[in-house]
């Protein structure tokens, strides 16, 4: 639900600090990173969601939010047709005048509020600075220790605790597991680094049809949390952080996604 707040903020300040917070114009991205359908100037209330589909805006616009936040946003590169979804979508906003915002890679590697750092943390994991997993030039992924090293079978039920879903589970590594590789979301193609790294295990969101087989040839765990679930993290904890610096009402709107 909304926590109701006085405060009126600006978008724009509100999308400016977002930008610069994320340092969204440092990165080439599969998509638009920043304000895509500009909205209302004034905002008391915001809500964040994972992906901007048709439901998740319904619930948005009809929680009274004049701005929403998203990981996965309307515009993506490749100059694609405006579909009828598409289309449904984008009514659902334009006509009350509520405005979207997405922020995709630098949502994913943010030290701070990043999906990858705060899934390590909900893991109970140490942090390893190295870079990992680049995707357009940036790595956007984390690796995590598990000082004492753990098991398959409790690093798999660590990751349905932090994820609330039920994980698919390659278990093709060693029995101590003290290196793991995290890339929410579509990560798959981290595997070959991973293994390059002599990490034990890799998580992401869903798998890619070859990383079963891959897994097994390189003698690593891999663990696939759910794309949506394991990416509700970063997007959540920015409409905190914003709700908090600007006093507006903040609202996450779940639409789980079983993918």
């Amino acid at each position: 639900m909304l926590v109701t707040l006085a405060a009126v903020a600006q978008r724009d300040e509100i999308i400016a600090f977002c930008d610069e917070f994320l340092d969204s114009g440092s990165y080439d991205d599969y998509a638009p990173n920043g304000l895509q359908v500009p909205g209302a100037q004034q905002v008391d209330a915001i809500a964040t969601a994972v992906s901007a589909n048709l439901e998740t805006l319904k619930k948005a616009v009809s929680g009274g939010a004049q701005l929403v936040l998203v990981h996965h946003g309307l515009i993506w590169g490749g100059g694609e047709p405006l579909t009828l979804p598409m289309a449904a979508r984008l009514r659902t906003i334009l006509n009350p005048g509520v405005g979207l915002a997405a922020y995709h890679l630098p949502l994913d590697a943010h030290s701070q509020i990043g999906n990858n750092v705060l899934l390590r943390d909900a893991l109970g994991l140490t942090p390893d600075p190295r870079p990992f997993a680049e995707a357009k030039g940036s790595p956007i992924g984390a690796i995590g220790l598990a000082e004492h090293g753990v098991d398959i079978v409790e690093l798999e039920s660590r990751l349905r605790s932090a994820t609330g879903s039920e994980p698919l589970v390659f278990d093709s590594g060693p029995d101590l597991i003290r290196l793991v590789g995290i890339v929410t979301g579509g990560g798959s193609f981290a595997i070959h680094e991973a293994a390059e790294m002599g990490l034990d295990a890799l998580i992401t969101g869903e798998p890619s049809e070859p990383v079963m087989a891959e897994a097994n040839e390189y003698g690593i765990h891999f663990l696939a949390g759910g794309h949506y679930a394991t990416e509700t993290f970063g997007i959540k904890t920015l409409g905190v952080t914003v709700a908090q610096r600007f006093g507006v009402a903040h609202r996450f709107v779940d639409v789980p996604n079983p993918v």
